[in-house]
């Protein structure tokens, strides 16, 4: 196809701030619309994608028949006004269609793509309900959620490392890039810079991160770790609920990893817009693809598990298909699946007519056993059939050795911090208690949401319990699969944090997200269950205070108990898939 590169075009917001864009337009007649909207830089390579990128080829797009519009995000690189996370994004991706369809080179149909906070911006018009012209979108490892699937976890904890080198290290301003270039981009240095690396001090003891202007043109930080509750700050932020979802009308390509810090953002909105859409074509034609990649290595090669050569990402087709499907109105010659997953263990591709999977058997894998009879690092049972005695096991949780982040969801991408990780580092800690089945003779397939719902109690009026599923190889190798943690002052409500009573006990469930893993024959199923999971969320310091202000000589040290037995059936509930 023969086209027409024209870069720094303005489009004028309807404040008058200028949206700098650059445009790939067919060289003659009209063509529909891709737009990409992008707060760090549209001009950066990994915006051009292609193979094992969560991002689909520019150029195979426009080669495809399609425009392309690439701008920069309010307030960042080339465009005018002030960047603060979400706040324009709704009116600036509205007033951009708007302009395209304007364009003579356009025909007025118009689709939006990206990954991350590109996802993000395509939520916001598309959750705001009025951008004539908008066909469909394709968010990958995006949220629409940024309290519970971002700068917050599920069950209220701080996503520490994130936060804090998203800050640091993309929004920091002129005099935090200089900085960021002395240091000669080296992520360690940078890292440590933003005073979090497995540095055992809580936030304001890092002086570095104090120091720093990481406020860059906003001060959005502040404003984060000044709401820990989902309060209405939260809320008016929130486009995840079925009021926001109802408003969605045009088809959604959902695209994630099992190792991204979004996951369960992405399978959220799927769920969303497929239960709750404003339309026929948003409810029944959307569909969601997930692969075992982390938020930026999409290639399914990591240290201590590769995930076979089907594993890389080539998403092109995909965005090319439903593109030409939802934009263009070609009828394909079979639908594509609704819901196409990558399932682990078995390490291949598979399609699904839902998700969660129609078949899912949700079931309970009890804690059970005398850990004081055990051997390597304690281990507990975990056993199907309900447990026959009652025992109560014991750990001491010290804000000032926090259970290191071993693998998992999140960011930055550090070896060692980010993925699927052999746990032998953390091991033979005192402070994690280990449960475990049998050797498997058969085939287990877990696919789906997985929580832990565990009896506990503790010394102190608040603290955090961590759960981790893990896959241990006949090897010895113990791969994480996914993991979460709940601050227990949101045990009823994240909106209203409630003390602990000491020494009390109380029922809690820990959502670990999703995940899709065949437990091979001669593979063990493991739950590991501590209180800290460090960098990656903040330590509770187990005063019931505001964490984020607090000295690391405030730090309260706590006696935790998890109870099971017939009158405390903890449990990990798992979705089985059986066929």
């Amino acid at each position: 196809m023969k086209y027409l590169y024209e870069p720094d075009v303005e489009v004028t917001a309807r404040d008058g701030v200028a949206l700098m864009s650059d445009v790939w337009r067919p060289l003659e007649g009209q063509a529909p619309t891709l737009l990409i909207r992008i707060p760090y830089d549209r001009r950066m390579s990994g915006q051009f994608g292609g193979p094992s990128s969560p991002a689909p080829s520019l150029m195979a797009l426009v080669n495809a028949g399609y425009a392309v519009v690439l701008q920069d995000a309010r307030g960042t690189t080339a465009s005018g006004g002030t960047f603060e996370p979400k706040v324009n994004e709704i009116a600036d991706g509205q007033d951009t269609v708007e302009w395209i369809r304007t364009q003579g080179w356009s025909d007025g149909n118009v689709a939006m793509y990206g990954s991350s906070y590109m996802g993000m911006v395509q939520w916001a018009v598309a959750t705001s309900g009025d951008a004539p012209g908008l066909r469909a979108i394709a968010p990958t490892n995006a949220a629409a959620n940024w309290y519970t699937n971002l700068w917050y976890s599920p069950g209220g904890a701080m996503s520490l490392s994130l936060d804090t080198w998203w800050n640091a290290l993309t929004y920091a301003g002129q005099e935090q890039r200089a900085l960021v270039s002395g240091a000669g981009q080296d992520p360690t240095t940078l890292y440590r810079l933003a005073g979090y690396l497995r540095d055992p001090l809580p936030l304001n003891d890092a002086t570095p991160l104090a120091d720093l202007p990481i406020h860059g043109k906003g001060r959005w930080f502040d404003d984060w770790i000044a709401h820990p509750d989902f309060d209405d700050y939260w809320a008016s932020q929130d486009w995840s609920g079925p009021e926001s979802m109802g408003k969605v009308t045009v088809p959604v390509l959902s695209i994630g990893g099992w190792y991204d810090l979004k996951i369960n953002g992405t399978v959220e909105g799927f769920i969303g817009v497929r239960t709750q859409g404003g339309s026929d074509d948003a409810r029944d034609k959307s569909r969601l693809i997930i692969g075992p990649w982390d938020h930026l290595n999409w290639t399914g090669l990591y240290t201590d598990r590769h995930f076979g050569n089907e594993a890389a990402a080539d998403v092109t087709p995909f965005h090319v298909a439903f593109f030409d499907e939802h934009v263009r109105g070609i009828v394909p010659d079979s639908p594509a699946p609704r819901v196409r997953i990558f399932v682990m263990g078995i390490d291949q591709w598979r399609d699904e007519a839902d998700w969660p999977l129609p078949d899912t058997q949700y079931t309970d894998y009890y804690l059970a056993g005398d850990r004081s009879a055990a051997t390597r690092h304690g281990d507990g049972a975990l056993q199907t059939a309900p447990p026959a005695a009652e025992f109560v096991d014991e750990f001491t949780y010290d804000p000032r050795n926090p259970v290191p982040t071993t693998g998992g969801a999140l960011l930055p991408a550090e070896p060692g911090l980010i993925g699927p990780v052999d746990q032998s580092v953390v091991d033979n800690r005192d402070d994690i208690l280990c449960y475990v089945t049998p050797v498997l003779d058969e085939p287990l397939e877990v696919t789906g949401h997985v929580e832990a719902t565990v009896f506990v109690s503790s010394s102190a009026v608040d603290t955090d319990i961590t759960a981790k599923l893990v896959d241990v190889f006949p090897d010895g190798r113990a791969i994480n699969l996914c993991d979460g943690v709940l601050r227990l002052r949101y045990r009823d409500d994240l909106s209203r944090p409630t003390p602990l009573t000491p020494d009390e006990v109380y029922e809690v469930t820990v959502k670990l997200g999703v995940t899709s893993n065949v437990f091979l024959p001669g593979h063990r199923l493991r739950l590991d269950i501590s209180s800290s999971n460090f960098p990656r969320y903040d330590r509770n310091t187990n005063t019931g205070g505001f964490i984020a202000t607090e000295s690391i000589d405030d730090a309260v040290i706590a006696t935790n108990r998890v109870l099971h037995g017939p009158a405390h059936p903890s449990r990990l509930t798992l979705p089985i898939i059986s066929r």
